[in-house]
C-alpha cells in the first residue's frame, strides 16, 4: 500500500488494501497455533467495503484476526466510536464517563483472560492500536487540567527543554543540534494573547490524550503481570509517524475544516475554547507544538523528512532483554519488525499462502539488538515516500526532498544530510557533495522499483472521492427500510458536494415524531426529521448549524416528505422540504 486505505487510484500500488501477496503476521501466527486479537485502529480496509456486504477479507477477520474490537477508518470519535465487533457494527456503550482508550484496553484484557482461562499454555498475539495521539485530541478532564500551565512558556522554550532532557537520557547524542523552526512557525513571544491562550489549551488536550493513554497501557501490562504473564511477553510499543500538521498554522477546534480546505478563524476558535479536549471538540495542533512533539526534527507527519518518519521504539521482553531501561542506536524501520518476531520464534514467511505466490518479506531483523547494544547496525539502506515526498536512509546518510504537490517530481530540489554527526538532519550536504547526493538518488530509484513504489503519485485529498465501481458509493439510489442502521460512513451514500432527495415514504396515525434518516456526528453531518409536527432538516457544518424547518404542521395518514438539496457552488446549497408534492420550506 502506497498510501491509506481511503485512497484509491487505478495504480497497483494504490488499491486502498494490502496485496494477498503480502502475508501479514497475524496469519503466520494463527497458523502456528497463537490466538490473534486486532483491538483499536484498523485502516486497512477500503471504505467502500466497510459496508453490511462486505466483501470482508480486507477486515481483520479475513487477515489472520481470530477476534476485532475497534474501528476500521483513519480517526473516531474517543466518546462516541464508530466501533466494529468481529464483522459488525455495534454502538459504543452507553456508560457514563466512556472513553475508547480504556474501552480497548477492558476488550484486550477480556479476550486475553479468556484464553488463559481455558488454554493457558495457548501463546496469543494481541495487536493494540489506540487512537491516540491522532486527532481529535479528547481525553477525561481530570488529565487534561494535569497540565494547566506547563506550556505557558511557549513552544521555542519547550523545544529547547525536551532536547536538553533528551540528552540527559542519553536518548540523542550530546551533540544534537535543533532544527530552525518550520516554514509558518511563528516564534512564539510574537504571538498574541488570544493566540497563546488557544494554542496552550489545544496542547493541553494533546498532552492529557497522551497520558491517559499510558495510563491504559499501564493497566495492560499490569493485567500481564497479575496473570504471570508479562515477563515471557515480548511488547513492542512504537508510534505510528511524527506529529501531525493537518492541524493547520492556528490549530483547529474541528478538523472537518481542515479536510474541506478551510482555515478555522481565531475568534470563531475561542468561542469554541471549552470544547477543546471534551465530547464536543475534535482538536488538532497549530504546527508549532506539533514541531514541538516532533523535537529536535524537522517538519512533520506526512513528509518524509525525521520530523515525520522518525519514531520512538521500546520493546520489553524480561526473560530475554535484561538491560531495563538500555537504550539501542542501531537504525531501524518498522518493516524490521515482523523479521524480528519470525526470528525469536523460529518461524518462516510462507513462500505460497493460500495458493497465492508471497512476496519475500522485507525489512531486517532486530533481535541481535537485545543482547548487543553496541553491536554495528545491520540495517543498510531504507527508503521512504509518502505522497510525492521521498527519503532514502543509507549508513547514516540521508537523501530527502519536501515535493511541492502538482509540480514534476524532476523539479524537487534534494537535499544531503550525514546523521552520523548530524543526528537532527540540519545541516543540509547537497551542495558539498553532489557525488554521494546522486548516489543515494539512484538507490532510492532502484529501491522504489523493487518494492512496488512506482509510478508516484502526489494526489491525497482528491482521491478521497474515488470509488470502486461496485462500491455502495458508486450508486445513484438507496433504499433503507425502518431499522437498518448502522452503515459505516465509508459506505453510506456519498453525498458530499451532491445535488441529491431524500425521500421518505410515511404513515403516521397522529403525531408521531423522529428521525427518518440522519448521518454524522457532532463534528459535522445532517438529519432530516419530525418534530412537533413539523419536517425539519438539519445541516452542520463544523458546528456550523443549518436548521429549515416547515412552517404548517404535517397532516396524518400515509405521506411522502422529500429533502431536494441542489448544490449551487463549492460552499453553497439550496434546500427544499417537500410533503406529497407540495412545498414546506426552503432555505
Amino acid at each position: 500500500m502506497r498510501a491509506i486505505s481511503n485512497i484509491t487510484s487505478d495504480a497497483e500500488n494504490a488499491k486502498g488494501k494490502i496485496s494477498k501477496k503480502a502475508t501479514l503476521i497475524s496469519e503466520i501466527l494463527r497458523d502456528s497455533g497463537y490466538n490473534t486479537y486486532a483491538i483499536g485502529k484498523w485502516h486497512l480496509t477500503p471504505q467502500w467495503e466497510t459496508s453490511p456486504a462486505g466483501p470482508y477479507d480486507g477486515w481483520p477477520l479475513g487477515r489472520g484476526f481470530d477476534r476485532f474490537y475497534g474501528f476500521l477508518d483513519a480517526e473516531t470519535d474517543q466518546y462516541h466510536p464508530a466501533l466494529v465487533y468481529d464483522n459488525h457494527r455495534i454502538d459504543p456503550p452507553r456508560r457514563p464517563g466512556y472513553h475508547l482508550s480504556e474501552d480497548l484496553v477492558d476488550r484486550s484484557i477480556e479476550f486475553i483472560d479468556n484464553q488463559l482461562m481455558a488454554l493457558p499454555d495457548k501463546p496469543f498475539f494481541l495487536y493494540l492500536a489506540f487512537g491516540a495521539a491522532h486527532a481529535p485530541h479528547q481525553a477525561p478532564p481530570e488529565y487534561i487540567n494535569h497540565y494547566k500551565g506547563v506550556f505557558d512558556k511557549g513552544w521555542d522554550e519547550v523545544r529547547v527543554a525536551r532536547l536538553d532532557r533528551m540528552k540527559r537520557m542519553k536518548l540523542v547524542p550530546e551533540s544534537t543540534a535543533l532544527a530552525p523552526r518550520n516554514e509558518s512557525v511563528k516564534e512564539w513571544s510574537a504571538l498574541s494573547p488570544d493566540e497563546k491562550r488557544l494554542f496552550v489549551r489545544l496542547q493541553e488536550a494533546y498532552a492529557g490524550f497522551i497520558e491517559h493513554t499510558d495510563a491504559q497501557i499501564g493497566r495492560l501490562t499490569a493485567f500481564l503481570k497479575s496473570r504471570g504473564q508479562l515477563d515471557n511477553t515480548l511488547i513492542v510499543l512504537l508510534s505510528d509517524n511524527g506529529a501531525s500538521q493537518e492541524g493547520g498554522v492556528n490549530g483547529t477546534v474541528n478538523a472537518t475544516y481542515y479536510y474541506n480546505g478551510i482555515a478555522e478563524d481565531l475568534q470563531q476558535s475561542l468561542a469554541r475554547i471549552d470544547d477543546i479536549g471534551t465530547e464536543r471538540g475534535f482538536s488538532n495542533l497549530p504546527w508549532g507544538w506539533a514541531q514541538a512533539a516532533n523535537t529536535p526534527f524537522q517538519r512533520y507527519k506526512q513528509n518524509t523528512h525525521f520530523g515525520g518518519v522518525r519514531d520512538p521504539l521500546i520493546i520489553s521482553w524480561p526473560t530475554v532483554i535484561r538491560d531495563k531501561g538500555g537504550i539501542r542506536a542501531q537504525f531501524h524501520h518498522v518493516t524490521d519488525l515482523t523479521p524480528t518476531v519470525l526470528e525469536v520464534l523460529k518461524l518462516k514467511a510462507p513462500e505460497v499462502y493460500h495458493g497465492v505466490p508471497q512476496l519475500p518479506v522485507a525489512g531486517t531483523s532486530l533481535a541481535y539488538t537485545f543482547d548487543k547494544p553496541e553491536a554495528d547496525g545491520r540495517k543498510k539502506i531504507q527508503y521512504f515516500e509518502m505522497i510525492g515526498h521521498r527519503a532514502l536512509w543509507n549508513d547514516g546518510w540521508v537523501a530527502v526532498t519536501a515535493h511541492t504537490r502538482g509540480s514534476s517530481f524532476d523539479d524537487d530540489k534534494w537535499e544531503l544530510y550525514d546523521t552520523r554527526s548530524d543526528f537532527s538532519a540540519i545541516n543540509d550536504l547537497a551542495q558539498k557533495r553532489p557525488e554521494k547526493l546522486a548516489e543515494l538518488k539512484g538507490l532510492w530509484n532502484s529501491e522504489a522499483a523493487k518494492y512496488g513504489v512506482l509510478p508516484l503519485d502526489d494526489r491525497s485529498i482528491q482521491l478521497f472521492f474515488s470509488h470502486d465501481p461496485l462500491s455502495p458509493q458508486s450508486r445513484r439510489t438507496f433504499t433503507f427500510f425502518p431499522g437498518k442502521d448502522q452503515w459505516l460512513p465509508g459506505a453510506a451514500p456519498d453525498t458530499r458536494g451532491k445535488s441529491h432527495v431524500i425521500r421518505a415514504s410515511i404513515d403516521r396515525k397522529g403525531k408521531e415524531a423522529g428521525v427518518l434518516v440522519a448521518y454524522g456526528s457532532l463534528r459535522s453531518g445532517y438529519s432530516l426529521f419530525i418534530e412537533n409536527n413539523r419536517l425539519v432538516y438539519v445541516y452542520n457544518f463544523g458546528g456550523k448549524i443549518t436548521r429549515i424547518e416547515s412552517a404548517s404542521e404535517l397532516s396524518s395518514g400515509p405521506m411522502t416528505v422529500s429533502m431536494e438539496y441542489t448544490q449551487r457552488t463549492a460552499i453553497q446549497a439550496g434546500v427544499v422540504l417537500m410533503a406529497n408534492g407540495e412545498k414546506l420550506a426552503e432555505g
